[in-house]
């Protein structure tokens, strides 16, 4: 492994990576190997965000990393970034700057520049980054890889470093669609902790644009920006030709809104949200140059987040008007197509020039970038060529909260790869507690119809199970309780249908079962198998036991 500091702040030793493997041999991503932006906690291994001053070292692992080490990857160590995650560029660090994988004399991009690089290099199978501007998704393209920028709050930041608290997600980086559709089902998770955590809507049911593509809005030709570079046009025509090739219809539309929302975040009062998060931090030890220096604060990002005392209430309150705007006119055009395309970038730079014009050559990365927070879109970085001089063109799939899974399809087909076995926003969790557990008479059913295996946990305990009488196969029947009475967590397991094999699977219940929705014990609602109350008559109430499993061994 490469281990050089412009990639990775803290590569783990042999030792640490030890203290992680004992639930790498089993669970969805077992295999797998993944690298951690520094601003996102690993238990034990301080997190910096790439200023030493600031480190700390973490009790526990952020929520999302939980998850992942839970479901079987083995993280690798805690990459590089642009110092607080604040710029797109990968050059405002004081361990280095990461270089391009396809030519070093040109930006990584950031902030995520040390996990986008990671993957490309083929060091780790994916990577966690973040993304409140674009630092998800820049570096994706420069450097020839999947990059996805969840739908906000789908993915816990709890234990991540704030940037602008109210708009970070966490995003993946990898090699190909089928890993981050793999990653995003594991590391998902409605999390009562974190106040921005959403829970999935269970209505939420989307095409997956796997046989026949959509309709696809691009910004118009006269607000295409290239900044200078000659070679950007034709690769972005080739991706539409591509698209159109594959059955899109691609129409123009006004990409005014999105651009206008996009100047908020840097030039409105958003800043306010840097400086509340490490503001009094970088106040406190930027008092002198020397200061600065010991601590390792970069100054364009101690710049940027210190001027973000300056704006007033007034001056927020007058952005958030003017943002509720932009977003009625942005979802009147996204009303009219199925999903956006644009460039990622319209341009790239090389190290020497970030080096001599780094705030404005920044801004210019953001154009295409900066809105999908504030705007509560997801988005899909994908390649779509080479410059001549080597970095990475990218386009980036853009659509409202919630359907990842859609881009993600959508990116399968663009790229020539095969549908993701799971496009997540998509799929319908099933929650099984009986006949249907693995092992049992009627496990099969799940199985013919694809259904994917996802985890072994419990119910909340707010529920009773028993055992009904003069079923064939015999099966458990589960209950919810009444409020005030006694209930207790309940063992099922969960699995993922496409919403297509769900309404089969559902078509196929027989009385007195009944799909209903369960909660679990991490507070995530789920479609689950309940009773009819008629069917207690005769029944044996098991509860005690705490699932169907226990009940049938203790017989």
């Amino acid at each position: 492994m490469r281990t050089d500091t412009a990639i990775w702040i803290h590569p783990l030793t042999e030792t640490e990576k030890t203290r992680f493997s004992t639930t790498a041999a089993t669970g969805p991503l077992s295999g797998l190997t993944f690298a951690i932006k520094d601003n996102i906690d690993l238990a034990g291994i301080p997190t910096t965000a790439a200023c030493p001053g600031f480190a700390y070292t973490p009790a526990e692992s952020a929520h999302v990393v939980s998850r992942l080490l839970a479901a079987g990857a083995l993280p690798a160590g805690k990459t590089n970034l642009d110092q607080f995650a604040t710029g797109l560029v990968g050059t405002r660090s004081p361990h280095g700057a990461p270089r391009n994988v396809f030519n070093p004399d040109y930006i990584s991009g950031g902030s995520s520049s040390g996990s986008a690089v990671a993957v490309a290099a083929g060091l780790v199978d994916f990577s966690l980054g973040t993304d409140t501007a674009g630092s998800g998704r820049i570096p994706a393209a420069f450097n020839g890889i999947i990059g996805l920028k969840p739908t906000k709050g789908r993915l816990s930041t709890r234990g991540v470093v704030p940037a602008c608290r109210s708009l970070d997600c966490v995003s993946i980086f990898a090699r190909d669609i089928a890993t981050a559709a793999r990653v995003l089902t594991a590391a998902q998770s409605y999390d009562p902790a974190d106040p921005f955590s959403r829970p999935k809507p269970q209505s939420n049911l989307i095409g997956y644009f796997a046989s026949s593509l959509p309709k696809l809005g691009i910004p118009r030709t006269d607000q295409l920006e290239w900044f200078g570079n000659t070679e950007s046009p034709a690769l972005f025509a080739s991706a539409i030709n591509r698209l159109r090739a594959l059955g899109a219809e691609i129409i123009e539309v006004d990409f005014s809104a999105f651009f206008d929302a996009a100047r908020l975040l840097y030039e409105g009062p958003w800043t306010a949200e840097r400086y509340a998060a490490v503001g009094e931090f970088i106040e406190k030890h930027s008092a002198t140059p020397e200061a600065a220096r010991a601590a390792g604060l970069d100054p364009t990002v101690a710049k940027i987040i210190l001027g973000g005392k300056a704006p007033s209430a007034a001056d927020c309150f007058r952005a958030t008007y003017r943002l509720a705007e932009l977003r009625r006119a942005a979802d009147t055009i996204l009303a009219t197509v199925d999903a956006l395309v644009a460039p990622t970038a319209g341009t790239t730079y090389t190290v020497a020039e970030l080096a001599a014009d780094p705030v404005r050559l920044n801004s210019n990365l953001g154009r295409y970038n900066n809105f999908m927070n504030l705007l509560d879109l997801c988005g899909l970085t994908v390649p779509a060529g080479r410059y001549s001089f080597g970095p990475g063109f990218g386009i980036t799939f853009i659509a409202p909260a919630w359907q990842d899974g859609a881009l993600l399809a959508l990116g399968a087909r663009y790229l020539g790869e095969p549908a993701p076995a799971s496009a997540p926003a998509d799929d319908i969790r099933l929650a099984v507690c009986g006949a249907h557990l693995r092992g049992q008479p009627l496990h099969g059913q799940l199985t013919a119809l694809g259904a994917r295996f996802l985890a072994s946990t419990t119910t909340s305990p707010d529920y009773r199970l028993y055992a009904l009488a003069n079923t064939t196969p015999p099966k458990p029947g589960l209950v919810r309780v009444a409020p005030g009475e006694a209930g207790a967590p309940i063992i099922v397991e969960t699995y993922a249908l496409t919403p297509e094999a769900f309404g089969r699977f559902v078509a196929a219940v027989p009385a007195p079962m009944v799909i209903g929705t369960a909660t679990l014990a991490d507070g995530t609602s789920t479609k689950s198998f309940l009773c009819e109350p008629a069917a207690l008559a005769g029944a044996t109430d098991i509860t005690a036991l705490g699932g169907w499993i226990a009940y049938l061994a203790s017989r």
